[in-house]
């Protein structure tokens, strides 16, 4: 067994094969072009994933109240009262769309509502919970979008 450092050969003796040394710098080319390539499928098939989930995020939506709560009014600290609890407002017809309820967040208001029914809403929103019917869909609005 030889030792092939610089240091263990002695005047007059032959360089390494330059054969073998192209074929590993072939190898690791060849290695680093692989790598890349499982890159950019990896990136290629992520991004409409993603794409995806954030139009489903788009389109979830949240009852005001939740079915479990059904029939209780909304306080305008967003809090649930007993129905006809006077300047409190009776809950949502329909859920409400994620997008609609985004545009709120960002200072809008909620369609079809005055301002302070809307506002009323987006409170109860604020205090879903884990567990709650529309939490996910609230939570998932939250997150910030790349």
């Amino acid at each position: 067994m030889s030792d092939d450092t610089p240091e263990s050969r002695t005047p007059g003796d032959p360089a390494p094969d330059a054969a073998a040394t192209d074929t590993a710098s072939g190898t690791t080319r060849r290695r680093a072009l692989m790598l890349g390539a499982a890159g950019a499928t990896a990136v290629l098939s992520i991004r409409p994933a993603l794409a995806q989930t954030a139009a489903s995020v788009m389109t979830c939506e949240i009852p005001v109240p939740d079915a479990g709560r059904a029939g209780q009014y909304i306080a305008a600290d967003g809090t649930l009262v007993p129905s006809g609890t006077p300047g409190a407002f009776p809950p949502s017809p329909r859920p409400l769309k994620a997008a609609d309820v985004k545009v709120a967040m960002n200072g809008g208001q909620l369609p079809g509502v005055d301002a302070d029914r809307s506002r009323a809403y987006m409170q109860y929103i604020r205090r879903l919970q884990s567990g709650t019917s529309g939490f996910t869909c609230f939570a998932s609005l939250q997150m910030p979008r790349g």
